[in-house]
């Protein structure tokens, strides 16, 4: 028997200021969805989702939720009002007895519940509001943009969390791998519509492909018809007058039918123009340390940054990337050592906190009060790469209406303010990039064109960033900041480190461990004060997942052993080849979990 859904939309219709956001627009949530929600920074993803929660009313439509459903929804920007720490509003909506819920979430997003609200950071906010929802555990979970300003290690936490739980959840992030781990449908918003597919966002970018393939090839057709029609209307409507008027109320439908065709909005016209060329040795970090206090962010540490590196930056959040990444340019000074850098570098800045925007100013204001882009006696113009540009032809460029040109810059979405700083920086000629999250908040396809201007630029780029496939797809390079002030250098992007670190690991223990043939009768370890509620949980959960993974690897082996199968079946070799990777080193992990657990335990 059919379940019935937990929250169905009907010809929902909306409109902000007149300009009409969804029309007709119809969905269906399902018990046990795992809905990625896709679209164009702008596009509604998050409008919907207010509309989904039941926080914006709709001009038209209905809105039914199953009766009993809870439905979570979290914020981008909580209003903790009327709490005294982030725990107490992460915990607000729980019994006394349920509290420990919230310690266990904060544990892996990683943020202290004591911190009192009026000194929390915006990320702190994000994440309290997202371990909020976590703790509640609804039956649909609503996650606008979870990941921000969450590192790797709290993305992964919450990537297995949402893997394990049995909730429906509709998911918007900008985030490919996150998207792609999780996901089993895909709602895109594309110009007031929405469409959905019964597979994961890693099917998305073929379907939207094609979407846009069969319209341009509809449209094409259309504009044939219209112009053999128009023709006859002008050679042969004489003849025969009469009978033929209604061919020419056919062909004004044709018109009206093409008029009606919402054109595509363009990708961002977003270029990236290197300067001179620097000198080839671009930075040299020769014994560098720094420490706050008795806080030591970095030990001793040695680099040497070459003319077209693409050098990323990683680890948990507070490790001291960006510290490392201020005294590699010079910005913030070391405790020893010396940073040397190199001649002839002209250096565009991206900054994660978007300090260079003033959020009182208009996007107009925000160019032209830029020194580097002023043009003398031209109030409506900027200078872009060397060559003038109107403001508002140069803000198009980057997807921003003429109306937006005199809205303040507090009225953009958090993608629209990350397009306007690209803006700013791209505006200059360079020769050094330095990126600090310049991924949060972009949709995918202006972080396809990003990527694609970086592997253009003939400069040395310096990136943080906590999306895997974004590094994967940039580096060259990646620094990873492991903890107590140490840094160590990699080759290649995240999945390469990723390996690396493995392979170290495999070499450096002294003797594998003998694998749990038979975890039920391991006994289970017992807790101890050394051990947190989630380490002690994750503990007892390890023998279990060991011995999956070694079942699994025991079944491709056996399936990869066919002799003929690469030459029979090369795409299926393939998938097999990469699953059994992936499964060794997650084998390799979690034997490693497993042996510190143990000895933290018995400490």
């Amino acid at each position: 028997m059919a379940q019935a859904p937990l929250l169905q939309l009907s010809d929902i219709a909306l409109s902000f200021g007149g300009d009409p956001v969804f029309s007709d627009l119809s969905l269906v949530i399902q018990p046990g969805d795992r809905v990625a929600l896709v679209g164009r920074n702008g596009s509604g993803k998050s409008t919907l989702m207010k509309v989904m929660a039941g926080l914006i009313e709709p001009d038209r439509g209905a809105r039914v939720l199953s009766p009993g459903t809870t439905v979570g929804y979290m914020h981008q920007h909580p209003d903790l009002s009327g709490f005294e720490t982030l725990g107490d509003f992460a915990a607000c909506a729980l019994g006394p007895d349920e509290a420990y819920r919230v310690e266990m979430v904060a544990e892996g997003l990683k943020f202290d519940p004591e911190t009192p609200v009026a000194t929390a950071s915006g990320g702190e906010r994000r994440r309290a509001a997202l371990a909020k929802l976590l703790a509640e555990a609804p039956e649909l979970m609503l996650l606008d943009e979870p990941t921000n300003h969450l590192d790797i290690e709290a993305i992964t936490w919450l990537e297995s969390q949402l893997k394990e739980t049995r909730a429906a959840f509709v998911l918007i992030s900008h985030d490919r791998a996150f998207l792609r781990a999780l996901t089993r449908a895909t709602l895109w918003i594309d110009r007031g519509q929405v469409r959905r597919q019964e597979k994961g966002f890693d099917a998305f970018e073929a379907w939207r492909d094609k979407v846009w393939e069969e319209e341009d090839s509809a449209r094409h057709k259309l504009d044939r018809k219209i112009k053999a029609e128009a023709r006859w209307a002008v050679e042969g409507i004489s003849a025969r007058r009469k009978r033929n008027q209604g061919r020419v109320r056919a062909l004004h439908g044709l018109r009206e039918q093409r008029a009606n065709m919402i054109r595509r909005q363009g990708a961002a016209d977003m270029a990236l123009e290197s300067g001179a060329k620097s000198g080839k040795r671009v930075i040299e970090a020769r014994g560098i340390s720094k420490s706050f206090g008795d806080r030591v962010i970095l030990r001793p540490f040695d680099l040497r940054v070459l003319r077209g590196d693409r050098v990323a930056f990683v680890g948990p959040n507070g490790a001291g990337k960006t510290t490392l990444l201020k005294m590699l340019t010079g910005e913030l000074a070391p405790d020893s050592g010396e940073v040397i850098l190199g001649t002839n570098l002209e250096m565009a800045v991206f900054d994660q906190n978007r300090a260079g925007l003033d959020p009182d100013m208009s996007l107009w204001e925000s160019l032209t009060g830029d020194a580097e882009m002023r043009v003398s006696g031209r109030a409506d113009q900027v200078m872009v790469r060397g060559a003038p540009r109107h403001v508002v032809g140069y803000l198009k460029d980057f997807l921003f209406d003429e109306a937006q040109a005199r809205a303040p810059v507090r009225s953009l979405s958090g993608g629209e303010k990350a397009r306007l700083l690209l803006a700013r920086i791209m505006a200059r000629e360079s020769n050094l990039l330095v990126l600090d999250e310049p991924t949060n908040d972009l949709d995918v396809e202006t972080l396809d064109l990003l990527q694609e201007l970086l592997d253009d630029y003939e400069g040395t780029v310096l990136l943080v960033s906590h999306d895997r496939d974004f590094l994967d797809r940039v580096a060259t390079t990646t620094i990873a900041m492991e903890g107590d002030g140490r840094a160590a250098v990699y080759a290649g992007g995240w999945s390469d480190y990723q390996a690396q670190r493995a392979e170290t690991a495999r070499a450096e223990k002294p003797a594998r461990p003998k694998p749990a043939a038979k975890p039920a009768e391991k006994p289970a370890p017992k807790p101890q004060s050394g051990l947190s509620f989630t380490e002690k949980h994750r503990l007892e959960q390890l023998p279990g997942a060991i011995e999956r993974l070694e079942a699994e690897i025991a079944k491709l082996e056996e399936f990869l052993s066919a002799p003929d199968l690469f030459t029979r079946e090369p795409a299926k070799f393939q998938k097999a080849t990469e699953a059994l990777v992936e499964r060794q080193q997650a084998l390799t992990a979690a034997e490693e979990e497993w042996l510190e657990l143990e000895e933290k335990a018995g400490g």
